[in-house]
């Protein structure tokens, strides 16, 4: 029998980040794991965006000589980096015992909740701001099958409530404040370090409810701890200018942003958030959502990659703080989490872009506009 020509390509079949991880995560390991094979997230090089960076906001500057990547979180199953702590938070409710699920969300928590609630058959409740969540976030959680109720009030008034009725009934909330959350979103470090060999200099990331600056802050110093990369990374975090807590130094009570996934007026996260960015040596900036969707537009146009609006947070601050001279980026290596996909928020992908054209079906009118 002639022998097959299928190469071997030696690489590691991946099962999610529980049992490529497991030995790292902190939670029970009794059960099998709910998982989706979240996790795995490409590592992409963008030299046009960095170079564009560069030349917009730093144009005389020496420091703006450096390496970009993007952590595209857009490619774990729903959609969202909260994939990774939602495996971790849902195979810890199921080896709890767990019937229900329940969590505030502005849109992505509600979305992975729903589905990997689906995939471990529990039941899932999701309260989100009423109006105030993007069309594909809303989709998924009612396609997955969620009890999605609309509350009239923000973000912090739905954490508040869920956190009360945890209380009352024996539900699992599986918001970030959950510590399984964190063990599972600390994996994108690993994976990071995986694939450059060490810590990049810099780590730039929107901050919201502050569970995954913690988070990668936590996976960065365990490789570390364990001789796995030689340094530690500086964590520079951007917030949207009108839900700015940590910026600000205080509760915003009533957030507005365009940036929906991080419109959150007081952090559950906040104190860890501030403690990695002080052990790090880090920064966090506010930007206004001009700048936000500005930064948003050019990353799907220069490099190819689409990510929702409050993805593009990051990069927005780390532009800022470029042109304000607040980092030093000469021959460093940045990695810059994209964490939702663009087709979270169709409409603001939509709005403002021009229409297409119309045109008669034939070549003249073709090689005319063209």
């Amino acid at each position: 029998m002639a022998q097959s020509s299928r190469p071997d390509r030696g690489a590691k079949i991946w099962n999610g980040v529980i049992a490529n991880y497991r030995e790292r995560i902190e939670i029970t390991h009794d059960i099998a794991p709910v998982t989706l094979l979240e996790g795995n997230t490409p590592l992409v090089p963008a030299p046009r965006l960095a170079h564009w960076i560069a030349q917009e906001f730093a144009p005389a500057s020496k420091n703006a000589d450096f390496e970009l990547f993007i952590k595209y979180e857009a490619a774990n199953p729903t959609g969202s980096f909260k994939d990774r702590g939602m495996t971790t938070a849902m195979t810890q409710a199921v080896a709890d015992g767990a019937k229900t699920v329940i969590c505030a969300s502005t849109g992505n928590t509600a979305a992975s909740a729903a589905a990997y609630a689906a995939r471990a058959g529990l039941k899932c409740v999701v309260l989100v701001p009423d109006g105030k969540i993007a069309a594909g976030k809303l989709a998924g959680a009612l396609s997955y099958g969620a009890q999605v109720i609309s509350i009239d009030g923000n973000f912090d008034d739905g954490l508040r409530m869920v956190r009360e009725a945890t209380e009352h009934a024996p539900i699992a909330l599986v918001n970030s404040i959950n510590p399984a959350r964190v063990q599972g979103q600390k994996t994108a470090s690993f994976e990071i370090i995986d694939v450059l060999g060490d810590a990049p200099d810099w780590l730039c990331l929107p901050v919201g409810n502050a569970g995954n600056i913690t988070s990668y802050w936590l996976g960065f110093k365990e490789y570390h701890r364990d001789g796995l990369a030689s340094k530690l990374p500086q964590l520079l975090g951007a917030q949207a200018a009108g839900s700015a807590p940590i910026v600000l130094g205080h509760i915003v009570k009533n957030p507005d942003t365009i940036a929906t996934a991080i419109r959150i007026g007081n952090p559950a996260r906040w104190h860890e958030a501030s403690a990695a960015l002080d052990e790090s040596d880090g920064h966090i900036c506010a930007v206004p959502d001009e700048a936000i969707l500005h930064m948003y537009r050019n990353i799907a146009k220069i490099e190819g990659i689409f990510c929702e609006p409050s993805s593009a947070t990051g990069l927005a601050g780390l532009a800022r703080s470029l042109r304000e001279s607040m980092v030093d980026l000469h021959g460093k290596r940045v990695v810059c989490v994209l964490t939702g996909h663009g087709l979270k928020d169709p409409d603001t992908a939509i709005k403002g872009i021009a229409a297409p054209i119309m045109i008669e079906a034939n070549i003249t009118a073709l090689l005319k506009v063209i």
